[in-house]
């Protein structure tokens, strides 16, 4: 049966990716993004024409701290759940400008809460982010890893998870703690796109400490099958939920994996390390399994693949246009 949902942040990288699979599968979505300064307009435009074309997709112009706005468009839309999305992203840039992110990611959530429960909203998933845990040493299990963030980004998503257990009762509220997703039509301040430009431009790419730390790299399409699993599943209450692969890998062999996507050979230059950033983080999940039979099936040497074929095209596509 067909479901109508409310994507917050649904213009973004996530987000776009999230619409399509819900428009192909007879979905109606409701896309609300306010196309926030953080990269360019144009990044988040082209991801929804790419979704649009879906199916059964709206779009609204909107900021999640315009309550009166949210009010609107959640009268209109009568949403079955919603997907909250929407926020400042960034671990080093927080540090720079933290009172902006509390506003979005804090109040922002706060009235996404609040309009679910006014307009019934049964349901809400919750984006949150591994970096609510910090740095580990082992893989983060949701009940027994103490979240220790190392950035006001990490703590303003810590703030999020709170609101949505407080919110929790007739509205049942999952968080997803995502680890690292990547793909076509990420972010460009993101190490996978970042490096991939420099490494094809023939530029040096900057890796920060010796090049030992290490991510749990989670594909795009693997992030979304559990996204769309936690929308069908029955959840009550609140409920946390990573969403990684549960094997780190390291920045050196991130860049090795972009030299064969890319056949180009990387320059390598080393900067200390920076505030923020945690040596390793890595999903225990054990629990997204058991809930949701979440089973992620691409490999980083898949993956960067992928990612790497998809950006030449998109070079070709940009130069036949010229």
């Amino acid at each position: 049966m067909s479901k109508t949902v409310l994507v917050t942040g649904g213009a973004g990288f996530i987000g776009s990716h999230l619409t399509e699979r819900l428009a192909h599968r007879g979905d109606r979505v409701l896309i609300v993004d306010n196309f926030d300064s953080y990269y360019p307009r144009a990044f988040k435009e082209e991801n929804l024409r790419a979704a649009s074309t879906a199916g059964r997709v709206a779009f609204a112009e909107a900021d999640v701290r315009d309550y009166t706005r949210l009010r609107e468009l959640f009268g209109r839309a009568k949403a079955d759940a919603v997907v909250h999305l929407a926020a400042r992203p960034g671990v080093r840039p927080s540090f720079e400008t933290p009172h902006v992110y509390l506003d979005i990611n804090v109040r922002g959530t706060l009235n996404v809460l609040m309009a679910c429960r006014e307009f019934g909203v049964p349901k809400m998933l919750f984006a949150s982010s591994s970096s609510v845990y910090g740095s580990l040493d082992e893989p983060a299990d949701e009940e027994r890893t103490p979240c220790r963030p190392l950035s006001p980004y990490g703590a303003s998503k810590v703030a999020g998870e709170a609101l949505c257990s407080a919110a929790a009762g007739e509205l049942a509220v999952t968080a997803l703690r995502f680890f690292t997703v990547y793909g076509p039509r990420q972010r460009p301040d993101m190490a996978i796109a970042r490096f991939s430009k420099l490494i094809a431009l023939g530029e040096p790419v900057t890796l920060f400490g010796d090049g030992s730390s290490s991510r749990d790299y989670t594909y795009i399409s693997d992030t979304i099958t559990g996204i769309v699993a936690a929308l069908d599943a029955d959840l009550p209450g609140y409920n946390v939920i990573n969403f990684g692969r549960g094997k780190p890998l390291s920045l050196r062999d991130l860049v090795r994996l972009i030299e064969l996507g890319l056949d180009v050979p990387a320059t390598i230059r080393f900067e200390p390390d920076q505030p923020g950033d945690p040596q390793s983080t890595c999903a225990d999940i054990t629990r997204a399994r058991r809930l949701l039979g979440y089973d992620p099936a691409v490999a980083p040497q898949e993956g960067v693949i992928r990612y790497s074929e998809w950006l030449l095209e998109c070079q070709r596509e940009f130069a036949s246009s010229r």
